[in-house]
């Protein structure tokens, strides 16, 4: 199937994967699970996600979506589409997995700012925007340093780094 839109982009231009989350997926899942299959197809799904590697987790996701098939078609077929993009992130160290899994940090710093220029309402000219979404970014940029278990470091990220020429900015801890 050919990708489109931002897939196709990201795999063009950062030749990365489209990682899909895993929270966002299992809401489109649970709405073709329908109300008496949805706790099932919940437990199903999460013993993919609680594979070792990605190797296993994408064989356990064949069986899932299998076990599915004769009675949920529309869900297995949905699980078939959906497998590359939700299982990305089982590509990346173990330590990394429950930061990437989801899209939520991401989502709740877009959130952030896009809600604080509507709060401000009126700006004398670009710059004072610039100026206030920098400093939103400075915040989280703070937060996501303080809060190092919740979220991957420079100093995690470094080893799997594919180009060993880019070196990470020092860092004071």
């Amino acid at each position: 199937m050919p990708m489109r839109g931002n897939k196709a982009a990201v795999a063009k231009v950062l030749n990365a994967t489209w990682q899909r989350c895993r929270v966002h997926l299992m809401r489109n899942v649970l709405a073709h699970a329908g109300k008496s299959g949805r706790r099932v197809v919940s437990a199903f799904i999460a013993t993919a996600f609680a594979q070792d590697d990605a190797e296993a987790a994408r064989a356990q996701w064949r069986r899932v979506a299998d076990q599915l098939r004769p009675k949920h078609p529309k869900l297995s077929a949905f699980l078939d589409n959906a497998e590359t993009d939700v299982l990305a992130y089982m590509r990346f160290p173990p330590a990394h997995r429950t930061k990437l899994h989801s899209t939520n940090p991401i989502e709740r710093l877009n959130g952030e700012i896009k809600r604080r220029p509507e709060a401000v309402g009126i700006f004398l000219n670009e710059d004072a925007i610039v100026s206030l979404v920098g400093a939103i970014l400075l915040e989280q940029n703070d937060e996501w340093t303080v809060q190092r278990a919740l979220y991957m470091t420079l100093e995690t990220i470094a080893p799997i780094g594919d180009d060993p020429a880019v070196s990470l900015p020092a860092f004071a801890s």
